[in-house]
Protein backbone atom coordinates (compact mmCIF):
# COMPACT_ATOMS: atom_id res chain seq x y z
CA UNK A 1 0.00 0.00 0.00
CA UNK A 2 1.38 3.73 -0.95
CA UNK A 3 0.81 6.68 0.89
CA UNK A 4 1.08 9.82 -0.63
CA UNK A 5 0.61 13.01 0.43
CA UNK A 6 0.39 16.71 -0.87
CA UNK A 7 4.31 17.07 -2.20
CA UNK A 8 3.53 13.64 -3.59
CA UNK A 9 0.77 14.82 -5.94
CA UNK A 10 2.76 18.09 -6.75
CA UNK A 11 6.19 15.91 -7.52
CA UNK A 12 3.57 13.64 -9.90
CA UNK A 13 2.41 17.04 -11.76
CA UNK A 14 -1.12 18.56 -12.21
CA UNK A 15 -2.12 18.21 -16.08
CA UNK A 16 -5.50 20.18 -16.20
CA UNK A 17 -6.06 18.84 -19.81
CA UNK A 18 -5.44 15.05 -18.65
CA UNK A 19 -7.09 15.48 -14.99
CA UNK A 20 -10.35 16.57 -17.30
CA UNK A 21 -9.85 13.52 -19.79
CA UNK A 22 -9.69 11.19 -16.64
CA UNK A 23 -13.24 13.36 -15.41
CA UNK A 24 -14.62 12.91 -18.87
CA UNK A 25 -13.81 8.56 -18.68
CA UNK A 26 -15.62 8.52 -15.48
CA UNK A 27 -18.89 10.16 -16.56
CA UNK A 28 -18.60 7.67 -19.38
CA UNK A 29 -18.67 4.93 -16.60
CA UNK A 30 -21.48 6.72 -15.01
CA UNK A 31 -23.44 6.75 -18.27
CA UNK A 32 -22.51 2.98 -18.93
CA UNK A 33 -23.84 2.35 -15.34
CA UNK A 34 -20.20 1.05 -14.63
CA UNK A 35 -20.50 2.61 -10.75
CA UNK A 36 -21.58 2.17 -7.16
CA UNK A 37 -22.36 5.66 -5.10
CA UNK A 38 -24.11 5.65 -2.60
CA UNK A 39 -25.71 8.83 -1.15
CA UNK A 40 -23.06 10.32 0.97
CA UNK A 41 -23.76 11.22 4.68
CA UNK A 42 -22.74 14.40 6.54
CA UNK A 43 -21.08 14.08 10.12
CA UNK A 44 -22.16 16.91 11.92
CA UNK A 45 -21.85 17.66 16.11
CA UNK A 46 -21.83 20.95 18.04
CA UNK A 47 -20.86 23.44 15.75
CA UNK A 48 -23.37 22.49 12.69
CA UNK A 49 -21.49 24.53 10.44
CA UNK A 50 -18.94 22.37 10.27
CA UNK A 51 -19.13 18.59 8.64
CA UNK A 52 -17.28 15.71 7.83
CA UNK A 53 -18.59 13.81 4.79
CA UNK A 54 -18.18 9.81 3.75
CA UNK A 55 -17.98 9.54 0.14
CA UNK A 56 -17.39 5.98 -0.91
CA UNK A 57 -17.83 4.89 -4.58
CA UNK A 58 -16.69 2.19 -6.69
CA UNK A 59 -15.84 3.16 -10.65
CA UNK A 60 -15.12 0.63 -13.23
CA UNK A 61 -13.95 0.96 -16.66
CA UNK A 62 -9.78 1.39 -16.97
CA UNK A 63 -10.36 3.02 -13.26
CA UNK A 64 -11.75 -0.12 -11.66
CA UNK A 65 -11.32 0.58 -8.48
CA UNK A 66 -13.46 1.51 -5.14
CA UNK A 67 -12.54 3.98 -2.63
CA UNK A 68 -13.75 6.49 -0.13
CA UNK A 69 -13.11 10.07 0.75
CA UNK A 70 -13.65 11.48 3.82
CA UNK A 71 -13.48 15.24 3.94
CA UNK A 72 -14.00 17.79 6.49
CA UNK A 73 -14.94 21.27 6.04
CA UNK A 74 -14.95 23.29 8.89
CA UNK A 75 -15.50 27.30 7.98
CA UNK A 76 -13.84 29.00 10.74
CA UNK A 77 -10.21 27.64 10.43
CA UNK A 78 -9.30 30.13 8.37
CA UNK A 79 -9.89 32.52 11.45
CA UNK A 80 -7.17 30.52 12.91
CA UNK A 81 -4.94 29.94 10.06
CA UNK A 82 -5.95 26.40 9.41
CA UNK A 83 -7.12 25.30 6.17
CA UNK A 84 -10.90 25.21 5.71
CA UNK A 85 -10.47 21.55 4.43
CA UNK A 86 -8.80 18.20 5.26
CA UNK A 87 -9.87 15.09 3.52
CA UNK A 88 -8.45 11.56 3.13
CA UNK A 89 -9.08 8.98 0.30
CA UNK A 90 -8.59 5.35 0.53
CA UNK A 91 -8.13 3.08 -2.31
CA UNK A 92 -9.37 -0.32 -2.48
CA UNK A 93 -8.44 -3.30 -4.75
CA UNK A 94 -12.19 -3.96 -7.11
CA UNK A 95 -11.77 -7.40 -7.17
CA UNK A 96 -10.46 -7.91 -3.62
CA UNK A 97 -11.51 -4.94 -1.28
CA UNK A 98 -7.56 -4.81 -0.47
CA UNK A 99 -6.15 -1.00 0.26
CA UNK A 100 -3.90 -0.07 -2.33
CA UNK A 101 -3.47 3.44 -1.90
CA UNK A 102 -3.80 6.24 0.76
CA UNK A 103 -3.93 9.62 -0.45
CA UNK A 104 -3.17 12.12 2.73
CA UNK A 105 -4.40 16.01 0.85
CA UNK A 106 -7.07 17.91 0.59
CA UNK A 107 -4.92 18.78 -2.66
CA UNK A 108 -6.80 16.18 -4.55
CA UNK A 109 -10.09 16.97 -4.12
CA UNK A 110 -9.04 20.29 -5.09
CA UNK A 111 -8.27 19.03 -8.23
CA UNK A 112 -11.03 17.02 -8.98
CA UNK A 113 -13.33 19.63 -8.09
CA UNK A 114 -11.77 22.09 -10.51
CA UNK A 115 -11.25 19.09 -13.37
CA UNK A 116 -14.63 18.76 -13.16
CA UNK A 117 -15.45 22.40 -13.97
CA UNK A 118 -13.05 22.19 -16.10
CA UNK A 119 -15.03 19.55 -18.33
CA UNK A 120 -18.31 21.51 -18.24
CA UNK A 121 -16.12 24.82 -19.37
CA UNK A 122 -14.41 22.08 -22.44
CA UNK A 123 -18.32 21.15 -23.51
CA UNK A 124 -19.44 24.63 -23.37
CA UNK A 125 -16.67 25.75 -25.69
CA UNK A 126 -17.55 22.99 -28.14
CA UNK A 127 -21.05 24.50 -28.65
CA UNK A 128 -19.84 28.46 -28.43
CA UNK A 129 -16.72 28.49 -29.28
CA UNK A 130 -14.96 31.34 -26.71
CA UNK A 131 -12.96 34.07 -27.07
CA UNK A 132 -12.06 37.53 -25.56
CA UNK A 133 -13.11 35.88 -22.71
CA UNK A 134 -14.27 37.76 -19.76
CA UNK A 135 -13.45 35.11 -16.20
CA UNK A 136 -15.68 36.03 -13.46
CA UNK A 137 -14.09 33.97 -9.90
CA UNK A 138 -15.71 35.33 -6.79
CA UNK A 139 -14.13 33.31 -3.58
CA UNK A 140 -10.31 33.50 -3.37
CA UNK A 141 -9.57 30.34 -0.94
CA UNK A 142 -7.65 27.39 -3.01
CA UNK A 143 -10.40 26.53 -4.50
CA UNK A 144 -11.34 29.63 -6.35
CA UNK A 145 -7.23 29.84 -6.50
CA UNK A 146 -6.89 26.27 -8.30
CA UNK A 147 -9.87 27.20 -10.89
CA UNK A 148 -7.99 30.27 -11.61
CA UNK A 149 -4.72 27.84 -12.91
CA UNK A 150 -7.19 25.59 -14.59
CA UNK A 151 -8.56 28.09 -16.57
CA UNK A 152 -5.85 29.73 -17.59
CA UNK A 153 -4.56 26.67 -18.79
CA UNK A 154 -7.67 25.56 -20.86
CA UNK A 155 -8.15 29.08 -22.25
CA UNK A 156 -4.89 30.23 -22.82
CA UNK A 157 -4.30 33.42 -24.84
CA UNK A 158 -8.48 33.75 -25.29
CA UNK A 159 -8.52 35.12 -21.22
CA UNK A 160 -8.79 38.72 -22.22
CA UNK A 161 -10.00 40.30 -18.41
CA UNK A 162 -10.32 38.29 -15.22
CA UNK A 163 -12.49 39.73 -12.28
CA UNK A 164 -11.42 38.42 -8.76
CA UNK A 165 -13.72 38.86 -5.41
CA UNK A 166 -13.40 37.92 -2.27
CA UNK A 167 -14.65 39.07 1.04
CA UNK A 168 -10.89 39.77 2.32
CA UNK A 169 -8.48 41.75 0.34
CA UNK A 170 -6.79 39.67 -2.80
CA UNK A 171 -2.81 40.43 -3.36
CA UNK A 172 -2.96 40.70 -6.92
CA UNK A 173 1.12 40.67 -7.15
CA UNK A 174 1.24 37.30 -5.65
CA UNK A 175 -1.22 35.35 -8.30
CA UNK A 176 0.69 32.92 -10.34
CA UNK A 177 -0.37 34.62 -13.78
CA UNK A 178 2.28 35.63 -16.19
CA UNK A 179 0.04 38.73 -17.68
CA UNK A 180 -1.20 40.34 -14.51
CA UNK A 181 -2.53 42.82 -16.53
CA UNK A 182 -5.35 40.97 -17.47
CA UNK A 183 -6.56 40.57 -13.33
CA UNK A 184 -8.84 42.93 -11.91
CA UNK A 185 -9.34 43.16 -8.34
CA UNK A 186 -13.27 43.66 -8.32
CA UNK A 187 -14.64 45.43 -5.41
CA UNK A 188 -17.96 43.80 -4.97
CA UNK A 189 -19.28 40.12 -6.39
CA UNK A 190 -21.31 42.44 -8.46
CA UNK A 191 -18.21 43.43 -10.74
CA UNK A 192 -17.15 40.10 -11.61
CA UNK A 193 -20.33 38.62 -12.28
CA UNK A 194 -22.26 41.25 -14.31
CA UNK A 195 -20.03 40.91 -17.37
CA UNK A 196 -18.51 37.65 -16.63
CA UNK A 197 -18.82 34.73 -20.11
CA UNK A 198 -17.29 32.44 -17.53
CA UNK A 199 -18.25 32.75 -13.89
CA UNK A 200 -17.04 30.67 -10.89
CA UNK A 201 -18.55 30.77 -7.02
CA UNK A 202 -15.92 29.55 -4.91
CA UNK A 203 -16.81 30.77 -1.51
CA UNK A 204 -17.80 29.26 1.98
CA UNK A 205 -21.00 31.53 1.31
CA UNK A 206 -23.93 30.10 4.04
CA UNK A 207 -26.30 32.37 2.55
CA UNK A 208 -27.30 33.48 -1.06
CA UNK A 209 -26.87 36.79 -2.21
CA UNK A 210 -26.85 36.81 -5.92
CA UNK A 211 -29.86 38.43 -7.28
CA UNK A 212 -28.88 39.72 -10.76
CA UNK A 213 -29.81 37.89 -14.03
CA UNK A 214 -26.21 36.80 -15.49
CA UNK A 215 -25.09 37.48 -18.84
CA UNK A 216 -26.55 36.43 -21.58
CA UNK A 217 -24.73 33.22 -23.10
CA UNK A 218 -23.01 32.83 -20.09
CA UNK A 219 -21.87 29.55 -18.40
CA UNK A 220 -22.20 29.79 -14.47
CA UNK A 221 -20.90 27.55 -12.65
CA UNK A 222 -22.06 27.11 -9.24
CA UNK A 223 -19.65 25.27 -7.26
CA UNK A 224 -19.55 26.30 -3.60
CA UNK A 225 -23.34 25.56 -4.47
CA UNK A 226 -24.98 28.53 -1.75
CA UNK A 227 -24.68 31.80 -3.69
CA UNK A 228 -27.52 31.92 -5.95
CA UNK A 229 -30.89 33.75 -4.55
CA UNK A 230 -33.88 32.16 -6.22
CA UNK A 231 -34.82 35.35 -8.23
CA UNK A 232 -32.07 33.98 -10.74
CA UNK A 233 -34.94 31.16 -11.67
CA UNK A 234 -36.79 32.62 -14.70
CA UNK A 235 -33.30 33.71 -16.55
CA UNK A 236 -32.12 29.53 -16.03
CA UNK A 237 -34.90 27.40 -15.03
CA UNK A 238 -34.75 25.45 -19.03
CA UNK A 239 -30.63 25.26 -18.37
CA UNK A 240 -30.42 24.30 -14.87
CA UNK A 241 -27.70 21.17 -14.87
CA UNK A 242 -27.01 19.37 -11.79
CA UNK A 243 -24.00 16.25 -11.42
CA UNK A 244 -26.74 14.53 -9.78
CA UNK A 245 -30.44 15.16 -8.63
CA UNK A 246 -30.38 12.88 -5.15
CA UNK A 247 -27.11 14.34 -4.25
CA UNK A 248 -27.57 18.02 -4.45
CA UNK A 249 -31.14 18.40 -3.92
CA UNK A 250 -30.28 19.14 -0.20
CA UNK A 251 -28.52 20.23 2.35
CA UNK A 252 -29.81 23.84 1.45
CA UNK A 253 -28.36 23.95 -1.52
CA UNK A 254 -29.51 26.42 -4.46
CA UNK A 255 -31.28 23.63 -6.31
CA UNK A 256 -32.78 22.51 -3.11
CA UNK A 257 -33.89 26.55 -2.85
CA UNK A 258 -35.64 26.19 -6.51
CA UNK A 259 -36.86 22.80 -5.42
CA UNK A 260 -38.71 24.21 -2.00
CA UNK A 261 -39.40 27.90 -3.68
CA UNK A 262 -39.94 27.64 -7.65
CA UNK A 263 -40.70 24.02 -7.73
CA UNK A 264 -38.08 22.63 -9.47
CA UNK A 265 -38.27 19.31 -10.23
CA UNK A 266 -35.48 16.75 -10.83
CA UNK A 267 -37.25 16.23 -14.88
CA UNK A 268 -36.26 20.18 -15.18
CA UNK A 269 -32.76 19.52 -14.55
CA UNK A 270 -29.69 18.03 -17.33
CA UNK A 271 -27.03 15.96 -15.56
CA UNK A 272 -23.49 15.71 -16.08
CA UNK A 273 -24.08 12.60 -18.49
CA UNK A 274 -26.55 14.74 -20.10
CA UNK A 275 -23.43 16.84 -21.41
CA UNK A 276 -20.77 14.58 -22.23
CA UNK A 277 -23.02 11.55 -23.28
CA UNK A 278 -26.06 13.18 -24.75
CA UNK A 279 -23.92 16.57 -26.12
CA UNK A 280 -27.23 18.58 -24.18
CA UNK A 281 -25.37 21.30 -24.61
CA UNK A 282 -26.12 22.20 -28.17
CA UNK A 283 -30.02 22.09 -26.97
CA UNK A 284 -29.92 25.40 -25.89
CA UNK A 285 -30.66 28.85 -27.64
CA UNK A 286 -27.40 30.74 -27.84
CA UNK A 287 -28.32 33.69 -25.41
CA UNK A 288 -29.39 31.25 -23.02
CA UNK A 289 -27.41 31.34 -19.41
CA UNK A 290 -26.33 27.61 -18.76
CA UNK A 291 -25.71 26.75 -14.74
CA UNK A 292 -24.14 24.01 -13.36
CA UNK A 293 -24.65 22.89 -9.89
CA UNK A 294 -22.16 20.17 -8.54
CA UNK A 295 -22.58 18.72 -5.03
CA UNK A 296 -19.31 16.45 -5.65
CA UNK A 297 -19.14 12.76 -6.92
CA UNK A 298 -17.01 10.66 -5.14
CA UNK A 299 -16.65 8.24 -8.12
CA UNK A 300 -14.38 11.37 -9.59
CA UNK A 301 -12.67 11.41 -6.24
CA UNK A 302 -11.67 7.86 -6.85
CA UNK A 303 -10.81 8.22 -10.57
CA UNK A 304 -8.55 10.95 -9.76
CA UNK A 305 -7.63 9.03 -6.97
CA UNK A 306 -6.34 6.21 -9.22
CA UNK A 307 -4.37 8.16 -11.64
CA UNK A 308 -2.23 9.73 -9.37
CA UNK A 309 -1.66 6.12 -7.51
CA UNK A 310 -0.86 4.96 -10.70
CA UNK A 311 1.77 7.64 -11.41
CA UNK A 312 3.15 7.47 -7.97
CA UNK A 313 3.66 3.73 -8.88
CA UNK A 314 5.52 4.20 -12.17
CA UNK A 315 7.78 7.30 -10.91
CA UNK A 316 8.62 5.36 -7.68
CA UNK A 317 6.77 8.11 -5.65
CA UNK A 318 5.53 8.03 -1.96
CA UNK A 319 5.86 5.77 0.78
CA UNK A 320 5.28 1.73 0.92
CA UNK A 321 3.90 0.99 4.00
CA UNK A 322 3.66 -2.81 3.75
Amino acid sequence: MIYLNEKNIVEIGIDWEKLVDIIEKAVMCLGADDFAQPVKPYLRYRDLKNRIIAMPAFIGGEFNMAGIKWIASFPDNIKNGIPRAHSVVILNKAETGEPVGIIDTALLSILRTASVTGLMIRYFDKVRPLKNIHLGIIGWGPIGQYHLKMCTTLFGDRLAKISLYDLRKIDKSIIDFADKNKIVIADSWEDAYGDADVFITCTVSNASYIDKPPKKGSLQLNVSLRDYKTDIFDYVKDSIIVDDWEEVCREKTDIEMLHKEKGLQAKDTRSIIDVVVNHCMKHYAEDTPIIFNPMGMALFDIAVGAYYLEQAKKRNIGRQLR
